[in-house]
């Protein structure tokens, strides 16, 4: 609750850069990541980056720290990348592919026509996962042929000094937002770094493609910010073809960096801005029908 689980604390790397790794350090996460390059996977998890050289090792040695009973790929897609993200995956064994156009729906969209596995996990390089994660999301989707997609909960990382009391009240507040708009808003709980779907009915109902393209950041007040996402354009439309489901096992629960709720300032700064915007949205929450909308 207030404090990081023990599981995430090999994989957080505390003060290092990848350059700082030591050759034991390197050969682990270079064995592991090994396990994670079936030729005929059941599971792909894509996961797109963009100047991520001194992120994304954290999140791969997560990820091939996984306990799974499915054959599984990771394959990353660098988004045009000007540091040493592909030097850094070339040198772990990660397959990877680059997508030159700018975006992350660009990146996701190369990454659900490249993936090969049955069911295709979403994930982020800057966010941690726990050793059940792969299971626990795949596991709705093997049980119920109805349930085309999936999506879960997650938690932040405090920045270095910090303790997660703020942290867990913004994620407190997020868990009953999510109750609330998972009958009338579903696709606003689908967030692409922790959710999943069966690869062809995504590909089936129209990916990710989106008719605005955000960057990584996507800063609330930037003069790139853009409203529409998609992670909630999948969502929307796999709901054509079937159900989503909210796995809540705290074992499938994820830990991202804080550094969206830095962008409006911190903790506090971003508590107050997002419970502005819930706030005025509620009706639409609950009702499902846009105030904009004619009644």
């Amino acid at each position: 609750m207030f404090s990081l689980p023990k599981w995430i604390e090999p994989h957080l790397f505390t003060g290092k850069k990848f350059s700082d790794l030591t050759a034991a350090e390197l050969a682990d996460l270079q064995n592991r990541i090994s396990k994670f390059r079936h030729e005929q996977p059941d599971v792909s998890v894509m996961i797109p980056a963009w100047n991520e050289e001194n992120n994304i090792f954290r999140t791969l040695s997560s990820l091939s720290a996984n306990e799974t009973n499915y054959k599984v790929e990771i394959v990353v897609i660098n988004n045009n990348s000007k540091d040493n993200t592909q030097a850094v995956l070339d040198q772990l064994g990660v397959r990877s592919y680059l997508q030159p156009e700018q975006g992350t729906p660009h990146a996701r969209q190369m990454g659900l026509e490249k993936a090969r596995g049955k069911y295709h996990l979403c994930a982020d390089s800057d966010t941690f996962y726990p050793p059940k994660w792969i299971d626990l999301m795949v596991k709705p989707m093997v049980d119920n042929a109805e349930i085309v997609g999936v999506y879960g909960r997650y938690c932040f990382i405090p920045p270095e000094g910090q303790g997660r009391f703020g942290l867990w009240l913004y994620e407190l507040m997020t868990g009953v937002l999510v109750q609330i708009r998972k009958r009338k808003r579903e696709f606003l709980n689908t967030l692409g770094f922790n959710m999943g779907f069966v690869t062809q009915v995504g590909r089936d109902t129209g990916g990710f493609k989106v008719k605005q393209v955000r960057k990584f950041d996507n800063a609330a007040g930037s003069d790139y910010f853009v409203d529409e996402a998609e992670d909630g354009t999948m969502a929307v439309n796999l709901k054509k073809q079937g159900r989503l489901k909210l796995v809540l096992d705290h074992k499938a629960r994820v830990f991202t960096s804080p550094r969206r709720l830095m962008y409006d300032g911190g903790v506090w700064a971003a508590f107050k801005n997002r419970f502005k915007g819930h706030g005025s949205g509620m009706g639409e929450y609950i009702t499902g029908k846009s105030k904009n909308s004619k009644q």
